[in-house]
């Protein structure tokens, strides 16, 4: 069924001429009635009736005019579902349970007015998500391209926030009491980060992290999810992980994990947001100005080569940040 012969014959019964339902749909009143008539052959029943003040719906067109306005109003709502203008704003995080989503949880906790479609794309290459964003399919994507010069011309790529990392372990850990803990008290432990796709950016992450404190990050062997880490983890004397401190992690209460601070410096991983550089969507720069007002990390802070210039905001006289550089080991 042509769906605008369908918004015509909505138009028309609502206008009661077809010359005006022409005139607003744009077209010419010989448009309308032939869009008309052909859904009438394809109905097999007349809808309208002509009269000397334009048209009148028949039994029939009474009949269909109400499923007719279902139809057109279910077609307006798929086009603006797609369509980056008017449809929500959408954005690709890596995991619904990740720092981005629950940052854009409590953005959204606080705007709940804002159309947000938070979606997840499930790739490992930064670069399939730039091209999502380049073509539209998504608003933005919380994805680092390490080399910015590879991006395409049109996407850039901006600082959203820092992630500070916890080390989680379970209650017989060594360190399971610890209040905060420094890189340095790291070294020699058996910390296992399953998931680590190579040539990734948090591959890269990773490599930058584990050379810079002398660290050992394991992430040989097949990631059964985070459920298995999970029970791993409150079975084990030794074993620790390292988490993101707004990353959302869900045991059972009889696991008693421990999640502890990493301080001086705080260890960070770089959240950017890959955005269109012409024609964002409308609701995005709202979004990048709440990430701005996030609270400081305590300094210093550690982050890696490629971590993009954090944004400003006002009153922000800079702070002290440690690049990858390799600590001494003693």
């Amino acid at each position: 069924m042509d769906t605008e012969a369908v918004r015509s014959f909505v138009r028309a019964a609502d206008l009661g001429q077809l010359r005006h339902a022409a005139d607003e749909l744009g077209v010419t009143q010989q448009a309308v009635s032939k869009r008309i008539a052909a859904l009438e052959r394809e109905l097999g029943v007349r809808l309208f009736t002509r009269t000397a003040r334009g048209v009148e719906l028949t039994l029939d067109g009474r009949a269909f005019l109400p499923h007719a306005r279902g139809i057109v109003a279910d077609v307006d709502r798929a086009v603006a579902a797609v369509r980056p203008r008017s449809r929500a704003l959408r954005i690709d995080v890596l995991g619904l349970r990740s720092a981005q989503a629950v940052a854009l949880h409590d953005y959204w906790r606080s705007h709940p007015e804002t159309d947000l479609d938070v979606v997840t794309l499930r790739v490992d290459d930064p670069h399939v998500a730039a091209a999502a964003v380049q073509t539209g399919d998504v608003d933005a994507s919380f994805r680092t391209v390490t080399d910015p010069a590879t991006l395409p011309r049109d996407v850039r790529m901006i600082h959203a926030f820092d992630s500070p990392l916890e080390l989680l372990v379970g209650p017989r850990h060594p360190l399971a009491s610890a209040r905060t803990l420094t890189p340095p008290q790291l070294r020699g432990l058996r910390i296992r980060v399953p998931g680590i796709v190579p040539r990734s950016e948090w591959a890269e992450f990773y490599d930058q992290l584990a050379a810079a404190f002398d660290l050992h990050v394991d992430a040989a062997g097949p990631n059964f999810g985070d459920e298995v880490l999970l029970d791993a983890l409150a079975d084990s004397a030794d074993l620790a992980t390292l988490v993101g401190a707004r990353d959302r992690y869900i045991w059972p209460a009889g696991h008693d994990l421990r999640r502890i601070p990493i301080v001086d410096p705080t260890l960070a991983y770089p959240l950017s947001l890959l955005v269109r550089r012409t024609n964002p969507h409308p609701g995005l720069r709202a979004v990048v100005d709440h990430f701005a007002r996030l609270a400081p990390l305590p300094e210093p802070v550690w982050l890696p080569s490629w971590a993009p210039a954090p944004r400003r905001g006002a009153g922000d006289t800079g702070r002290s940040v440690v690049r990858a550089v390799a600590y001494p080991v003693g």
